[in-house]
């Protein structure tokens, strides 16, 4: 099923497009911000549409990047200064998640 491009649309995509580098909100704090649908929406948003946006920055609660995705995103979220778990794999949710405070 494919979402609708609409203005539920452009609302996702520019959330997406004001996370600072360096910085993530995941799935669900997108969805929270814009006020509407949840994490799952804002995947589908995300997959169909995200490519023109930096999509690595919107990631999984547990801080897992995309799926099918997660080297690219990864490296882009290391060269921005993104704080990362001990692991490397996972983001640190606790320093990098925005609350899209400069965004409102």
């Amino acid at each position: 099923m494919r979402v609708e491009h609409n203005a539920y649309v452009e609302k996702v995509l520019s959330v997406v497009e004001s996370i600072p580098p360096g910085r993530v909100m995941s799935y669900g704090d997108v969805a929270e911000y814009v006020g509407i649908g949840g994490p799952r929406q804002v995947g589908r948003v995300m997959s169909e549409y995200g490519g023109g946006v930096p999509w690595w920055r919107v990631i999984r609660t547990n801080g897992s990047p995309p799926a099918c995705h997660e080297r690219e995103a990864l490296e882009l979220l290391r060269a921005e200064g993104a704080a990362l778990r001990p692991d490397g794999l996972r983001v640190d949710m606790r320093l990098a998640r925005w609350d899209g405070s400069r965004a409102r």
